[in-house]
């Protein structure tokens, strides 16, 4: 399979809409071809090449520190991780990523799908603290009048 992991998702794109300033070119820069090992058939040779041209935009769209972090979240939460790379592959494919996609940045956005997925799913992440009132607690409201004290 070429030194690629199996667990990297397609990108699903063209040579045609590759921006300015990137390639196609995989990781070891095979150029983004994939050979399949004969078995698979085209459906598994298009598969491989997707995941070669994902990640090769990803490995250019992003810091070195950023994609470490990204591979490690995905070992945990796969689905926020596509998400991400999902958001990025096609943020760098429209043009709309100036500067390398930095570690910093790779948090605020795995932070904005989590807020997303909590207000989809009715803020049911949220924790509550109930804590228990007392009669002897000084911070009823009763105790507000402080004329008695004169």
């Amino acid at each position: 399979m070429s030194g690629m992991p199996s667990n990297i998702a397609p990108a699903n794109v063209a040579a045609s809409e590759v921006p300015d300033g990137f390639s196609l070119a995989g990781p070891g820069g095979n150029g983004g071809g994939a050979s399949a090992g004969g078995g698979g058939g085209a459906n598994n040779q298009a598969q491989q090449q997707r995941d070669a041209q994902r990640q090769s935009i990803l490995e250019q769209a992003m810091t070195p520190d950023a994609l470490a972090r990204l591979r490690r979240v995905k070992l945990v939460k796969k689905e926020r991780a596509n998400a991400v790379e999902s958001m990025i592959a096609n943020m760098a494919l429209q043009g709309k990523i100036d500067t390398k996609v930095t570690e910093g940045k790779l948090i605020e956005m795995l932070e904005g799908i989590v807020g997303a997925q909590a207000q989809k799913e009715g803020n049911s992440a949220k924790i509550s603290f109930q804590r228990k009132k007392y009669t002897f607690d000084s911070d009823d409201d009763d105790d507000d009048n402080d004329d008695d004290l004169l």
